[in-house]
């Protein structure tokens, strides 16, 4: 059987996704769509695919008209696409993002990523990669418990609102409680869907996602996931020598979804960011 794998959606899907993108209605602080139990199954399903805590390195880029074309070309295989819907949740203050930490909710499933400082020493071999600088490299944290650990560790002022000792999770809330939300004063800043193609180069250990968000932005990403702890200059190595298979060019890092969905639909929380020198124009 062949499967069906459309890097970019048609005219008529774009336009149900745009629409979906639009109506912002209020939502439960737990998407309701997906039933508990099998949102609590795909949860402990993803948790098992990647490690509690791996790094994600990845390099954005613009997708052209014959992407996949391309891709086919070097032997990238599509894995499959699929759909979903992302909620990011942050302090009133920013603190998370501010930080450049960024707390998702996607398809009732959580997860935590946050910057790693790897570099120099950690990237050995012949020196920092080429490429590095148009890398991002991000903690991925999928553990529920851990990641209430890390959220109050980058939101004391916040954390300290709470019962018992600061840094100590309240409990031990499933997946459908909110009621850490409002613990933390956590509130929903940005949703959108994505519909996304994925491709794999398994003799790389690379993925190639493209990606069509809902209010109009599309781009690729070039991935390698690692446990953490492990080389990092390895995984650029990888990411560049499919950056060139694909003849990408430029020096320049391309912004990602949430980049733009920020600087359109939330200008003042985008202006704080650019400050911080957590986001670059």
């Amino acid at each position: 059987m062949t499967r069906r794998c459309v890097g970019m959606p048609e005219r008529n899907e774009r336009e149900q996704l745009s629409t979906r993108g639009g109506d912002r209605t209020e939502r439960n602080e737990v998407d309701a769509s997906v039933p508990r139990e099998r949102r609590r199954i795909q949860c402990r399903a993803m948790s098992q695919l990647s490690p509690p805590m791996a790094v994600e390195v990845e390099r954005k880029f613009v997708c052209d008209a014959d992407i996949q074309r391309t891709l086919q070309g070097i032997g990238a295989v599509c894995i499959g696409q699929r759909q979903f819907h992302d909620r990011y949740f942050d302090t009133p203050d920013f603190d998370l993002t501010l930080k450049d930490v960024w707390l998702r909710q996607r398809e009732g499933c959580w997860e935590l990523k946050c910057p790693t400082n790897a570099c120099g020493a950690e990237e050995t071999g012949g020196g920092t990669p080429k490429g590095a600088s148009l890398c991002t490299r991000y903690k991925e944290i999928t553990d529920l418990f851990e990641i209430k650990v890390k959220v109050r560790e980058a939101a004391p002022r916040v954390s300290c609102r709470g019962q018992g000792a600061p840094g100590a999770p309240q409990g031990s809330p499933s997946e459908g409680d909110g009621s850490w939300l409002r613990e933390l004063n956590l509130v929903c800043f940005a949703e959108f869907t994505t519909v996304r193609c994925s491709f794999s180069l398994a003799e790389e250990g690379v993925q190639i996602d493209l990606d069509q968000a809902d209010f109009g932005y599309s781009v690729g990403e070039i991935e390698v996931l690692i446990p953490e702890g492990e080389d990092m200059g390895s995984a650029v190595e990888k990411i560049e020598k499919t950056a060139r298979k694909l003849n990408l060019t430029g020096n320049q890092p391309v912004q990602g979804k949430m980049t733009v969905y920020l600087k359109l639909h939330c200008p003042d929380h985008y202006a704080k960011l650019l400050k911080a020198h957590v986001i670059n124009e």
